[in-house]
């Protein structure tokens, strides 16, 4: 049995471990943040999102997620193959209605994220997506303040939510999603086990 000055160090930090690992698992907030990022993640993975972060280099399109048409890629930088960037068919604002419900759609910088930072969650579980989002070797350096300034004033982001034509919105309402990030992020970004 220990004895001496070193028991009572040894009983705190056992104490502070336990005390640590309940409040990850167990309080209120947590849970809350947790429930938050469940909002977070239906947006993240919505055709308007994910048709952009893909794993590969070919974009997709559509609710349905098919390859792009016309063998568009990522290119060096995201924003298209060099003779055929982005910007050639998607402008800065989607078209008039009177273009078609097919017309190519747009926003300001039009493009996939860089191939250094892809940030492709197709497929992802829940944990492995929150991993991600907040993993700054893999999001491109950001940190919560930077996240939550990309997301809810991004505007290729905001496009999500009127992606004109026949598109589907993103299915949560755009300050709903922005509140539940923050409060996720307020939280220090817990992430579910899966």
């Amino acid at each position: 049995m220990m004895e001496g000055p070193a028991r009572p160090l040894l009983i705190a930090a056992a104490l502070a471990v336990a005390l640590a690992a309940y409040g990850r698992s167990n309080t209120p907030d947590r849970a809350r943040a947790l429930a938050a990022f469940s909002t977070v993640q239906q947006v993240f993975q919505h055709p308007r999102c994910q048709n952009c972060h893909i794993p590969g280099d070919a974009p997709l399109q559509f609710d349905a997620g098919i390859p792009h048409a016309m063998a568009v890629a990522r290119g060096p930088a995201g924003h298209g193959a060099p003779g055929l960037p982005c910007a050639t068919c998607h402008g800065e604002s989607n078209p008039a209605a009177s273009y078609g419900p097919h017309a190519p759609p747009g926003a300001p910088h039009w493009g996939l994220p860089s191939p250094e930072h892809k940030m492709a969650w197709i497929g992802l579980s829940s944990g492995a997506l929150c991993e991600m989002i907040k993993d700054k070797q893999r999001n491109g350096g950001r940190d919560f303040a930077a996240l939550i300034t990309h997301v809810s004033g991004d505007k290729l982001v905001l496009w999500g939510w009127n992606p004109g034509g026949e598109r589907s919105p993103v299915s949560v309402p755009r300050d709903q999603f922005v509140a539940k990030f923050k409060e996720w992020a307020a939280a220090g970004g817990p992430c579910p086990s899966d």
